[in-house]
């Protein structure tokens, strides 16, 4: 079994526990998953399995979309509300003319602390794991890239956003980053990703059709990487990168593709030089 499932994580499951459940359901090793998601939150989790395992790189590159609630008055150690509170504050959120002039400074590119629970690891070890043994490490700063930011809905102390941004960004620390520009302390109250790549959540499947459905719900390994050009090879050429050598073509459409044989089948990947007009393997898949 060569493919993807697109997985609607449920509340409560951890990505680890997902790749643990297709693992037993599909009767395989070769398992694992692009972009963690917190236990607390649902939403799309790509599992890729077999030969695919290879192509989740592509998938945790991709940009990613999530609906979260910010809650406003108080913050906690993890960055959502079920932390250990450390401050509490009076909030009263401003007109939306000026939550929209706040939440636009967001976007571009920022630098964000990762949070302390976070599975960022240091010294080999999880930061999470450092935090609960009582060991204090100053997460780094790094920066990642807002696209946009949009207001669903305005309550009385929440905020209901849709967010649009690159790997690496801690949705968790954006909310408290923007309770502390609106003078009031914040946490993410509710979580879920929409969109990793072209994983979207209207394709997602719960736990509960995967051990119905079995293979049907199983995904061809290459819409992983569906967003690269495409590149078809002749057989000698296919040969040739299969060996781990690099082919002269005088076009080519990106400076990384995807190549397909003539009978329509995923080669693998490949990075192309313009300067040599050379293109080489970049990972070259063996499922014929």
């Amino acid at each position: 079994m060569n493919g993807i499932i697109n997985i609607l994580k449920p509340p409560g499951m951890t990505s680890h526990d997902a790749v643990s459940y297709i693992r037993r359901v599909f009767a395989m090793k070769k398992v694992g998953h692009a972009g963690t998601l917190d236990p607390a939150a649902a939403g799309v989790l790509p599992v890729f399995l077999g030969s695919a395992t290879r192509l989740i790189e592509y998938s945790t590159e991709a940009a990613k979309s999530y609906r979260v609630e910010v809650t406003f008055g108080f913050e906690t150690d993890t960055g959502d509300d079920t932390g250990k509170v450390t401050q509490t504050g009076p909030c009263e959120l401003p007109a939306r003319q000026r939550l929209e002039e706040v939440l636009a400074t967001f976007i571009g590119a920022i630098t964000q602390i990762p949070p302390v629970y976070s599975a960022i690891k240091v010294d080999g070890k999880k930061l999470y794991e450092l935090a609960r043994a009582g060991i204090a490490v100053e997460p780094k700063a790094r920066q990642v890239h807002i696209h946009d930011i949009r207001i669903l809905e305005v309550r009385r102390s929440t905020l209901l956003l849709d967010v649009d941004c690159s790997k690496g960004t801690y949705i968790r620390s954006l909310c408290q980053d923007i309770g502390r520009k609106l003078g009031c302390p914040a946490v993410m109250s509710f979580l879920v990703r929409t969109k990793v790549g072209d994983f979207t959540l209207e394709q997602a499947v719960s736990i509960e059709e995967i051990s119905n459905k079995k293979e049907a719900i199983v995904l061809p390994l290459d819409f992983a990487v569906a967003h690269l050009p495409l590149v078809k090879l002749s057989p000698s050429e296919c040969k040739d990168l299969q060996q781990g050598k690099a082919v002269f073509t005088q076009t080519c459409p990106s400076s990384l593709v995807r190549l397909y044989d003539t009978q329509e089948r995923l080669v693998g990947i490949g990075q192309y030089d313009s300067t040599s007009s050379l293109l080489k393997p970049v990972k070259i898949l063996s499922l014929f």
